[in-house]
């Protein structure tokens, strides 16, 4: 293997993941974008809003749509990997995701257009779809591998449970590019005073997500030697 095309959404993931992995900055990227070893990481924005602009490199060997994911089934924990074996998105046809001979895929995981905000809105959903989790990005970043005519694989970390979500205060702060809006914040925190809870809670569960995701991706880096 000669290269892993990592992708990810928010500045946090991709900040977060070049940390656990020891990658060295691009010089001159005017967006998050790391490399070592076999390992390029960069952040393609919320529902892959800029991945045309910010994925135009050298072609990969395996594209990973990586970063934090919320849960659907009752039964994964906060910091759980999630590796599916599928993803689907409302009218799209099902993908599959490509075999990684050091990570064991299982289940469904679910692509949506908008952060899921409730327990409830999980709930039902994961009744209607039988995926194990949720995010914005993986249908649409597996699409394009396939276009590019490269294997695509998901691996994911749980920042969310299923009886919990991403209220939409929060979620709002993510602007289009990745970034986390800190005015923004701000603001949400000055007209709802829980929203600081809400933010330190999925801020623990994120970490929690991205070292589950960096430990699998070291993995695969090695394996693919």
């Amino acid at each position: 293997m000669s290269s892993i095309l990592v992708l990810t959404a928010v500045e946090v993931e991709t900040r977060g993941l070049a940390r656990h992995l020891g990658l060295v900055a691009v010089p001159a990227s005017p967006w998050p974008h790391y490399r070592g070893g076999l390992l390029e990481i960069a952040c393609v924005g919320p529902r892959a809003s800029r991945l045309a602009e910010r994925a135009s490199w050298r072609p990969p060997s395996l594209v990973v749509s990586a970063g934090a994911c919320g849960a659907l089934a009752p039964d994964l924990a906060v910091g759980a990997l999630v590796v599916p074996e599928a993803v689907v998105a409302a009218g799209t046809a099902r993908l599959s995701t490509a075999s990684l001979s050091v990570l064991a895929a299982s289940g469904t995981l679910l692509t949506v257009g908008d952060v899921v905000h409730t327990p409830g809105d999980k709930a039902r959903l994961w009744i209607e779809t039988g995926a194990v989790a949720v995010d914005t990005e993986s249908s649409l970043i597996l699409a394009w591998a396939r276009a590019q005519g490269v294997p695509g694989a998901v691996v994911r970390g749980v920042s969310d449970s299923a009886t919990s979500g991403v209220p939409r205060d929060l979620a709002a702060l993510v602007e289009p590019g990745g970034r986390v809006s800190r005015g923004g914040a701000l603001r949400a925190v000055l007209a709802r005073p829980a929203a600081l809870a809400d933010a330190i809670a999925l801020g623990r569960g994120t970490g929690l997500a991205l070292r589950s995701v960096a430990a699998a991706l070291a993995r695969l880096a090695r394996a693919g030697r």
